[in-house]
């Protein structure tokens, strides 16, 4: 089997393993993330086949919705890889992508590879902006969170299990994750596209907290 049936065969098996998923870690969030990757790849020095194959399985069993396993993401896409016949090194190399793209309240990460600096890119750009403020709060919405409460601040030193276990307002994720992103790219071109998206959630934002408070404009 070639490299682009591979790929077609991969699409297909996280079509059909997230038809189920929560909206914002879905197939099209997975689409979204693939096309960007393939974008930022160009103008990197990256095995394009290994940025393909980690953005399509990148999520593919997010721990969020697994207790909190993150043995399962990686596990699920040496099963499949190995089923089409992928070598061993590429199906390592897509292991690690998986175990190491998480923000995990910013903590360092094990590893790293060209090709995870394009991936952990595209999927950051996915967190932020208009799809980000969209996802931010499906998944706060999923979760039966708070749009926002004033008297709970956000906390902007947590420990790992602290962000994996937060139950905070929707609100304060943008401080405690989304507003971090732009500084945390990898990629020339990652830094150019997170500047736009950073700036249009600064201004919902601003927008945000004057509807919240009342003000009102003369029409």
């Amino acid at each position: 089997m070639n490299k682009e049936q591979i790929i077609n065969q991969t699409v297909e098996f996280v079509k059909q393993t997230l038809a189920n998923a929560e909206g914002g870690h879905d197939w099209w969030h997975i689409y979204r993330v693939w096309k960007t990757a393939k974008h930022l790849a160009q103008d990197e020095k990256v095995d394009l086949f290994v940025v393909e194959l980690g953005a399509l399985l990148h999520d593919i069993a997010d721990s969020k919705f697994h207790n909190g396993d993150e043995s399962v993401g990686p596990k699920m896409a040496r099963e499949f890889l190995s089923s089409q016949q992928v070598d061993e090194d590429v199906i390592v190399h897509v292991e690690q992508i998986i175990s190491n793209i998480s923000f995990k309240g910013g903590e360092a990460q094990k590893f790293k590879s060209p090709e995870l600096d394009v991936i952990q890119d595209a999927d950051r750009m996915d967190a932020i902006g208009a799809i980000g403020i969209a996802r931010t709060f499906n998944y706060g919405g999923h979760k039966n969170r708070e749009i926002y409460n004033p008297e709970i601040e956000p906390n902007l030193n947590m420990t790992r299990e602290e962000y994996k276990n937060s139950t905070a307002p929707t609100i304060n994720h943008f401080y405690e994750k989304l507003l971090l992103l732009k500084d945390r790219m990898n990629t020339k071109a990652g830094k150019t596209m997170a500047e736009q998206r950073h700036q249009f959630m600064v201004q919902y934002l601003e927008q945000f907290y004057r509807e919240w408070e009342g003000q009102f404009y003369n029409l």
